[in-house]
């Protein structure tokens, strides 16, 4: 459905006010016909199973309010060792190279994974570091004032193998650059503080997929893999090359009272990308970028079929924000692995291309099932909610055009 201005929108309720001038049909394909077909009204939100992010924290606790994450988390754990990065020889002066000191740190607190953890703190300061690796059991702090930047020596973002669901990097042939907080096969990892900045400098990487002299794939600002209990809040990101938070392979997520912030025209700089992930809270989170605030995924093509590892249970509720050529919450188009049990609510859109997008192609196989919709303001946006195509785009010529996805089960209260 294409309006030929933009409305605005108020759904809530079993209400949806819109004012609307002259629009058209276009041609729909395949996915969207399926989508439509399977649209239903409903009045009970269907919600998906929340999980205790630890021990001592029971059902009863959880299902207390229904209404926040907090309680899938539990209190902060409390570190054995805090240390400052100042300790391993560190110098927050906007110009000095913090690669070494933040490896170092995190070889050093490896030692206290079993015996109580630990907490790296970043005091007031500007701290310039290429790419460094997390561990378990592990706080890392920004203090009010400091802001960690992102290297602007694409050496210090090494190459990486390309994820085993998308078979080659997302953007070029081959490895990809790693993220600027990285992490693989970890429990119980928190980035957070008083409101400190991590700021990824992308402009450098934008250029280069401008100028099309692009290497490799670009790196995220955050990507945690293969990884569990897990709590983002609190911060400021800034500038990511790329997408910002990629939780991928990742389970008993919350991301939490963030601000994430890129350029209108900064390209592909999603916002939160959950990932063939489960058990994943996203609220209370101001997002402005130049692609979707939220995008679920589950994989590319024959590489995500393959897997089968789909995103599930994901609650995104109260995220607000612009993005002038794309959605507020886009489902897809990497979703070969599959979707489900994904609760849409309390969401604020403004000034964007679409509130809520479900956009898959022809290649991809999988699902997309139990979308539930509910409670979502709506203003000088194009169209509310869409179910269309995506790029068109595979990661190689060994995808298969008989896999075509399927949509069912959308919900909206």
């Amino acid at each position: 459905m294409d309006f030929d201005e933009k409305p605005s929108f108020v759904l809530g309720g079993n209400a949806m006010m819109v004012k609307l001038s002259r629009f058209s049909w276009s041609p729909l394909i395949l996915i969207i016909l399926l989508a439509l077909l399977s649209f239903q009204i409903t009045s009970k939100a269907v919600y998906p199973v929340k999980i205790a992010f630890n021990s001592s924290t029971s059902k009863d606790d959880i299902m207390a309010d229904s209404r926040t994450c907090v309680g899938f988390f539990g209190e902060l754990p409390e570190r054995k060792a805090v240390l400052s990065i100042r300790d391993f020889g560190g110098v927050g002066d906007g110009k000095t190279s913090n690669t070494e000191a933040f490896r170092k740190a995190m070889r050093y607190v490896q030692r206290f994974g079993e015996r109580g953890g630990a907490q790296l703190n970043v005091p007031e300061g500007r701290w310039v570091t290429g790419s460094f690796n997390l561990t378990s059991n592990f706080t890392l702090f920004l203090e009010e004032g400091a802001v960690i930047l992102g290297s602007q020596d694409p050496k210090e973002w090494p190459i990486i193998e390309p994820l085993p669901s998308y078979g080659r990097g997302r953007e070029r042939l081959g490895g990809r650059h790693i993220s600027l907080i990285h992490g693989d096969g970890l429990t119980n990892v928190v980035i957070t503080g008083n409101n400190g900045t991590i700021d990824g400098q992308g402009k450098m990487w934008w250029e280069l997929w401008w100028n099309r002299t692009l290497e490799h794939t670009r790196g995220h600002l955050v990507e945690l893999m293969n990884s569990q209990d897990i709590l983002i809040s609190n911060l400021t990101f800034l500038n990511s090359p790329f997408w910002t938070i990629h939780p991928i392979y990742c389970s008993n997520l919350v991301v939490k009272d963030m601000t994430i912030l890129a350029p209108l025209n900064a390209p592909n700089t999603d916002g939160i990308d959950p990932d063939s992930s489960t058990n994943v809270c996203i609220e209370d989170c101001y997002i402005e970028s130049g692609d979707d605030l939220v995008a679920v995924k589950s994989g590319w093509d024959q590489y995500g079929i393959k897997m089968a590892r789909p995103s599930s249970n994901i609650i995104i509720r109260r995220v607000s924000g612009t993005t002038p050529t794309c959605s507020g919450v886009g489902i897809g188009s990497e979703m070969s692995g599959g979707v489900h049990n994904v609760t849409i609510e309390d969401l604020h859109v403004w000034d964007s291309a679409a509130g809520v997008r479900i956009k898959t192609d022809k290649g991809r196989g999988g699902y997309i099932a139990n979308i539930t919709i509910s409670n979502i303001t709506m203003e000088r946006v194009k169209i509310p909610i869409r179910f269309s195509s995506g790029s068109n785009d595979h990661p190689d010529e060994r995808w298969d055009p008989k896999a075509v996805p399927v949509v069912k089960g959308s919900f909206y209260q």
